[in-house]
């Protein structure tokens, strides 16, 4: 996660994610990086817009304040499951309800501490990450495009049995599940390589760019 070719987005991101990590650990906030930020602490490709950071409910308020006090703009939306900080364009959200996962402080034992930025700080399993995007999947939220990267730069880290396992009431983590074996990221869960028909004409796949 180092190196000094990275794109500009990605330094902000990255700088973002110190500011924001320092205010926490002031504050005495415990956190952990989840959804695409965990990907990334797990040598995926970085988030493109925002980062997530799990925080225990009652923590949250005492959590935004800590990034107010920062210099970052705050946000309070009527999800009633996050709150948010922008850090002039990149935003941070801090989130204590995670599809498919238990709420923080209970997630946090499930938790590694990694070292991401040159900052030890606890990371979701990657199993995990992959879970609660899948389960946050329906038909308002079908941007795949983030999903993909990230399955593409970790399968050989993830465990899709289980993924498959936990995700098997969702169709749409179905439809993604089979999406992944249509495009070869994964074998076919009935065992076996997938091997498109020579003959048969491939079928179009459209990802619509996201974060």
């Amino acid at each position: 996660m180092g190196g000094s070719h990275q794109p500009t987005e990605t330094i902000a991101i990255a700088e973002t994610l110190k500011k924001a990590a320092a205010a926490l650990r002031e504050a005495d906030v415990p956190f952990a990086l989840a959804g695409s930020t965990a990907a990334w602490g797990h040598g995926g490709p970085p988030p493109l817009h925002d980062l997530d950071l799990a925080v225990a409910e009652a923590d949250a308020e005492r959590g935004i304040e800590a990034l107010a006090a920062a210099g970052m703009r705050t946000e309070r939306p009527p999800e009633g499951w996050l709150l948010k900080a922008w850090d002039d364009e990149v935003l941070v959200d801090l989130i204590w309800e995670l599809s498919g996962l238990p709420q923080p402080p209970e997630l946090f034992e499930r938790c590694e501490e990694l070292s991401v930025m040159a900052v030890r700080m606890l990371v979701l399993p990657i199993d995990d990450v992959m879970v609660s995007r899948l389960l946050a999947l329906d038909e308002h939220n079908l941007d795949l495009a983030g999903h993909l990267a990230i399955a593409r730069a970790l399968r050989e880290k993830i465990d899709w049995d289980e993924v498959r396992s936990r995700t098997a009431h969702s169709p749409y983590a179905h439809g993604f599940l089979a999406l992944l074996e249509a495009v070869g990221v994964l074998e076919s869960a009935q065992g076996g390589p997938v091997v498109p028909d020579a003959g048969a004409r491939r079928p179009q796949v459209r990802v619509v760019p996201g974060g």
